[in-house]
């Protein structure tokens, strides 16, 4: 009877709640990481992981996702800034600064400094939903002087903005197909198809100036 009973007794861990104790520290990390070393596709990682909430029958799925990357990429950003703030003021600079200039083309500094010139905050909200076009943005905030504060205000709302957008390109993935793996892969294929496409086209154009 022991024997039987034994194993009834022991309270099963769901598969659910193990994959979200697992799931969310890894989104959260994954975005963090990606928002301080942009080698990371955090867009991808965004609309995966709302795809499996979309197919979740957990409550909050959807709120913990949001909350969870728009925080992750807000810290990242946050981090990345007081960095390159600090390698601004230091002689011989820093690698993070040299990390944010490399990949901040000379054009596309210019074309964010005018517009942070001409529209300030609502710059940054944009910059977090154009692909690439966070750290051009960045650094224009850098050589403007921004002060730490005057950036959080506005990167926050930026944040918010990039999370709720790569969510519902997620949502639209899950909404297709009946199988989660089939909705990630359908939202890992959109969020690369975006982020390559103005590059793309940028490079049509000047083939066909030259």
């Amino acid at each position: 009877m022991s024997s039987a009973a034994g194993p009834a007794l022991v309270p099963a861990v769901a598969p659910e709640s193990t994959q979200q104790a697992i799931g969310y520290p890894s989104l959260f990390l994954l975005v963090l990481i990606g928002a301080l070393v942009p080698v990371v596709p955090t867009g991808a990682l965004v609309s995966s992981a709302a795809v499996v909430a979309f197919h979740r029958t957990a409550p909050f799925s959807m709120a913990l996702v949001f909350v969870t990357a728009s925080l992750a990429a807000f810290l990242g950003d946050v981090a990345l800034y007081w960095l390159g703030r600090r390698g601004m003021k230091s002689r011989n600079g820093s690698r993070w600064l040299e990390a944010i200039r490399a990949r901040a083309p000379e054009d596309r500094l210019a074309q964010a400094q005018r517009k942070l010139a001409d529209h300030g905050v609502a710059v940054l909200v944009l910059s977090r939903l154009m692909p690439a076009g966070r750290l051009p943005v960045m650094l224009a905030c850098l050589l403007a002087k921004w002060p730490l504060r005057r950036f959080v205000r506005g990167n926050l709302p930026a944040c918010l903005a990039w999370a709720v957008t790569y969510q519902l390109i997620g949502v639209l993935g899950g909404s297709l197909f009946k199988e989660p793996w089939e909705g990630v892969l359908a939202a890992v294929v959109l969020t690369v198809l975006i982020s390559v496409a103005p590059s793309v086209w940028r490079r049509m154009r000047g083939t066909t100036a030259g």
